[in-house]
């Protein structure tokens, strides 16, 4: 085994110390184990020479990454080819039973891998899989600003998703995309290209792990995944411009819970997209979809009538029953 590409290591000759480290070493080993392997390594290379090592492109764990993914067959972003949908204004519930839909297709092979863009006018809470109604949101806020609470099937907190001040993509992708990394690793994996592209948009932010990616006023955005089969959902919604005060009229953000059952959603602080650039929200989403083309390829089409009735059929059969909206998990 050896380890070559766009790092460097001083001195040189520590480099062979990064693959005597793994000789022997269990194929199935976690990143974590893999990690504290070549760190052992380097440790004790410093103590034997008297010479620190110094690594510049690439961390251990980054390392340990690679060698885990290589082993279980994972694939990258750009192997892939991509179908880019940017989705008519729907209502907020169909675009979550959008969700499940675009999903199923991609674990039976009917669609490759996706990259989707929400388009939606009204005012909707989306809760996640795990959560209580109760828990998340005030009835009377609810009533008084006409807002739809949805609860999709993915796990993570509660997305209050005001029409036209957010933005929500989705991708649909195969298990051996994020094959050999964690789940928490997953997260960051599947959303760095957006880090990169807000970054380069100017607008200053990073990924704090699970799930989030933030700013220095507050957090950004928030994603949460799915997985069925061999295909995995992984969604992240974003802070546009945020009208704070009707947010808090609906979300008990940072209440104490009401039930015992139900996860509840953490208090953060919310910063906006807006706040540190002038580019409007369609260009936001302009610069997101240019970004992934140009670093993974792609090509845009639109939805399918098919896809979309069966979105139709799942919100009347499932995503507006009580017996879903309103289930304690």
């Amino acid at each position: 085994m050896s380890f070559s590409g766009d790092f460097t290591v001083e001195p040189a000759e520590a480099r062979d110390v990064l693959s005597s480290a793994l000789i022997g070493a269990p194929l199935n080993e976690y990143t974590e184990v893999v990690q504290a392997r070549i760190d052992t390594a380097l440790e004790e290379y410093e103590q034997h020479t008297g010479d620190s090592v110094q690594l510049t492109g690439l961390t251990t764990r980054e390392m340990a990454q690679v060698v885990r993914r290589a082993i279980s067959g994972a694939v990258n972003f750009e192997d892939l080819e991509w179908d880019i949908l940017h989705t008519e204004v729907l209502p907020t519930v169909v675009n979550v039973a959008l969700e499940e839909v675009i999903l199923e297709q991609v674990k039976t092979g009917q669609r490759g891998p996706t990259l989707r863009f929400w388009e939606w006018d009204d005012c909707a809470t989306v809760i996640g899989s795990f959560q209580s109604y109760t828990n998340e949101v005030y009835p009377e806020g609810v009533e008084k600003h006409n807002v739809q609470v949805v609860r999709r099937i993915s796990g993570g907190g509660t997305m209050f998703m005001d029409g036209g001040k957010c933005i929500t993509y989705s991708l649909y992708v195969p298990e051996k995309l994020i094959a050999g990394l964690s789940h928490v690793d997953s997260y960051e994996f599947l959303d760095r290209w957006v880090v990169d592209a807000l970054n380069e948009l100017g607008v200053e932010c990073w990924y704090i792990p699970i799930n989030d990616i933030t700013a220095s006023e507050g957090k950004l955005a928030g994603a949460a995944q799915k997985r069925r089969g061999r295909a995995v959902l992984h969604h992240t919604t974003m802070s546009y411009e945020m009208n704070t005060e009707k947010m808090l009229d609906v979300l008990r953000t940072g209440k104490p819970k009401i039930l015992e059952k139900g996860l509840p959603s953490a208090n953060k602080r919310v910063d906006s997209v807006s706040r540190q650039t002038t580019a409007t929200r369609a260009e936001v989403i302009d610069a997101l979809r240019e970004a992934f083309v140009s670093r993974y390829g792609g090509s845009t089409s639109e939805l399918d009538s098919e896809t979309l009735n069966a979105a139709r059929e799942l919100v009347d059969a499932k995503y507006t029953s009580q017996a879903w909206t309103h289930r304690v998990p």
